[in-house]
């Protein structure tokens, strides 16, 4: 099963897919997941949110570890751990987890982020307590028993992802460069969720265990129960099962020092060339923006869907339909705990020089800045976000994601209301504001992905 090293999963990807046409009508449904919470005396958070709508249940559980919590030579150890979770324990041994979950009818997956790496298991109501037995056995014992054989077999996966995703995968490089462009050397960002292939050869089981032994722990974590089930035996199973693994309390989130008051690092223009095996080049740009939930973050979303949701936005019209200069233009704010980026992509027209796509993006950035956005613009932005929002909340599995999220960000998993808020209160002023201040000309990267030479010497 893929283990997917995923960046941010929130609103503002998920309304990129959505068409904002001035004829959709804004989403009037409550955006309110019910829950409850508490602490088990170990630490480990607990998040109950019964419906009876469905015959499912869903098991999600976060850890507060990413990869910007991993120390200088042992990147990627976030995401390799992702994938050490499933080499088994005593009592389930290896590939047993999934085996006996999907015998029950259920299934699991995971992601790793720069922030936190989250599991969730998928499964008829009756597969409840054993996805909940699955998940306490391998946070009581996986990490003391984990031996150089499963290192070497998930060290190798996770070494095929790398060449798969990014390395052999069309414009996949741009995520390796871009973080070391973008934040300078110390920076927890600095470097790709994935690591390094010479940092992940480096890794020894004493490495694998003492990051376990670190992040791995209930004080650390929390679990969500959603779906059909009844409150007070979930509870009381989850207690039974959980709070005996007693917490290390040797977590802790090392923060960014001395980037904690900046809101960028970036004191000028930073430019690279990289060739790639693709047929059009391609220019990205990116910029360091407010955290996720900061003064800002939800505004640049506006903004990303004004320039490229849709055949009406900004950059479509401007440089695919009227200059005819860009096969395609994306732009997405991709939040993050300690700090955002801000990015936009346009693929050239073959023979386009990058630097008229340069010229053609900045020119449009600059009427945002200067003039602002229409109240039409706005309005469609604000109802492909909120009807994105409320989709995502049709389904258990992603309810169950946004209430570890929020406790994760926020310390509340109710704060669903108050973060749609953010962007139906937004206004056409503060998005200019937002955009002048952060998306600013002298201060981002600018990466040119040019067509490898082909053998022989033919372009």
């Amino acid at each position: 099963m893929y283990r997917a090293a995923m960046r941010k999963p929130l609103f503002a990807a998920v309304a990129a897919a959505v068409l904002a046409s001035a004829g959709v009508a804004s989403a009037t449904a409550s955006v309110t997941i019910p829950f409850e919470k508490t602490k088990l005396s170990n630490g480990m958070t607990v998040i109950l949110h019964e419906d009876h709508s469905v015959p499912v249940v869903v098991v999600n559980v976060s850890y507060n570890v990413g990869s910007r919590f991993e120390a200088p030579k042992r990147t990627g150890f976030a995401h390799l751990f992702e994938h050490l979770m499933f080499m088994g324990t005593r009592r389930a041994p290896t590939k047993m987890f999934d085996a006996w979950m999907e015998a029950a009818g259920g299934w699991n997956n995971a992601w790793t982020s720069e922030d936190r790496t989250d599991y969730y298991d998928v499964g008829p109501s009756t597969s409840l307590d054993l996805l909940l037995w699955l998940e306490a056995d391998r946070l009581r014992d996986l990490g003391p028993l984990m031996t150089l054989d499963k290192l070497n077999a998930q060290r190798e996966v996770v070494r095929n992802e790398r060449r798969q995703t990014s390395e052999n995968t069309p414009y996949g490089k741009v995520e390796l460069v871009l973080p070391e462009l973008l934040y300078p050397a110390g920076h927890p960002y600095h470097h790709p969720v994935i690591g390094s292939h010479e940092d992940l050869e480096a890794a020894t089981v004493a490495d694998v265990v003492g990051f376990f032994d670190q992040f791995y722990d209930p004080g650390n974590a929390s679990i969500v129960v959603a779906g059909d089930f009844d409150k007070k035996k979930g509870l009381d199973r989850v207690r039974a099962l959980f709070e005996p693994i007693p917490t290390r309390a040797k977590y802790k989130d090392p923060g960014a020092p001395g980037f904690d008051d900046k809101v960028t690092t970036l004191k000028g223009v930073v430019r690279k060339t990289i060739q790639d095996d693709v047929e059009l080049a391609k220019v990205v740009m990116a910029w360091q923006t407010p955290k996720r939930f900061g003064a800002g973050d939800a505004e640049l979303d506006v903004v990303s869907s004004v320039l490229t949701s849709g055949k009406a936005s900004r950059l479509y019209q401007a440089l695919v339909y009227d200059q005819k200069i860009a096969q395609s233009v994306e732009a997405s704010q991709q939040s993050g705990a300690l700090g955002s980026r801000f990015v936009i992509g346009v693929l050239a027209k073959p023979g386009v020089p990058l630097e008229k796509i340069e010229k053609a993006v900045d020119a449009e950035l600059v009427k945002i800045a200067e003039k602002g956005i229409t109240e039409d613009e706005l309005l469609r932005a604000k109802n492909g976000i909120e009807s994105a929002f409320v989709t995502r909340l049709q389904t258990v599995r992603e309810r169950a994601s946004l209430l570890n999220m929020y406790e994760a960000e926020v310390k509340n998993p109710g704060y669903a209301d108050q973060d749609l808020l953010r962007y139906t209160s937004a206004t056409r002023e503060r998005v200019r504001e937002t955009s002048a201040k952060y998306l600013a000309p002298n201060a981002r990267v600018i990466l040119h992905v040019q067509p490898a030479a082909k053998k022989g010497g033919d372009q």
